[in-house]
């Protein structure tokens, strides 16, 4: 398969929308996994973060991926990806810029390539998936507000989006139309094995190419944390410059804790009450 047998994404975000990421992914998430350093190739892109800039302005974003391609020129790259999805749009856009890529691209999920993280995956010439890994699939998550009106104008608007994820999975693995629409429908989870025999990967990636050790795992789950609040905060309708200063002091810990044990506990202890006070005012 060559990226021109892959469709055209097009790619028109609506103002006022949000393109979220799934809790689910956020919670499957491993954000330490990453490829082996014997296998940091010098023309290699790394996706190891949501995509899109987040409140802090980091995140995977096409601008950042157009600026690597172009410093690598007409060669061949690598695109190792690790995580949990984002903005689909920005996703769409990744994924139309490695399509065109004049050279091969080989995409290497060390990790989890779920939701707009995925459909970069497809852009690739080959496909390797850790065995351990993971695809996920899902229908177009936007964050909107306004009554029934509104809202229906909204699924009418994200419809042709969910088509063109269901064209770009289809076409990289030969699989039908409907049956795409309906794993798309129900988010589904596609382990390493199962990518390959369903052809959304080529092959395994062997378990030397996958460094899965975690340095502390309180360095990581503030991050996820941090995202999962963002979100339900935007469901909530909060806006983006206060959530970024809620996250902001978060990520500040507790004024006079001397050992980060005891600040990363504070935060945690933190974003754990403020998820339980959202999770209350939603089902309320």
């Amino acid at each position: 398969m060559t990226i021109r047998e892959l469709p055209a994404a097009k790619v028109s975000a609506r103002p006022g929308l949000r393109s979220e990421l799934a809790p689910s992914a956020l919670d499957r998430w491993n954000s330490e996994v990453c490829a082996a350093s014997k296998d940091e190739e010098e023309n290699t892109i790394s996706v190891l973060d949501p995509i899109g800039a987040d409140w802090f302005g980091e995140g995977v974003t096409a601008k950042r991926v157009a600026g690597a391609l172009r410093a690598i020129g007409k060669k061949d790259v690598t695109v190792t990806i690790n995580s949990p999805g984002g903005d689909y749009f920005e996703g769409l856009a990744i994924y139309n810029l490695l399509r065109e890529h004049p050279a091969k691209v080989t995409a290497k999920i060390v990790g989890i390539a779920a939701s707009a993280a995925s459909v970069i995956a497809m852009a690739a010439d080959e496909v390797q998936i850790a065995r351990a890994g993971f695809l996920m699939i899902h229908n177009t998550w936007v964050v909107a507000a306004g009554d029934r009106h509104a809202m229906r104008d909204v699924a009418d608007w994200l419809e042709p989006f969910d088509l063109a994820a269901v064209d770009i999975y289809a076409a990289r693995s030969g699989l039908e139309a409907k049956e795409i629409g309906r794993m798309l429908d129900r988010e589904t989870w596609i382990g390493g094995s199962d990518a390959v025999d369903k052809g959304f990967a080529d092959s395994l990636l062997a378990a030397d190419d996958i460094d899965s050790k975690t340095k502390n795992s309180t360095e990581s789950r503030p991050v996820a944390a941090a995202h999962k609040i963002d979100t339900l905060l935007a469901r909530l309708n909060v806006p983006r410059s206060e959530r970024r200063e809620l996250i902001h002091a978060l990520k500040g810990g507790m004024p006079g804790a001397t050992a980060t044990g005891m600040q990363d506990a504070a935060v945690m202890a933190e974003v754990s009450d403020l998820l339980a006070s959202i999770r209350s005012i939603r089902t309320a």
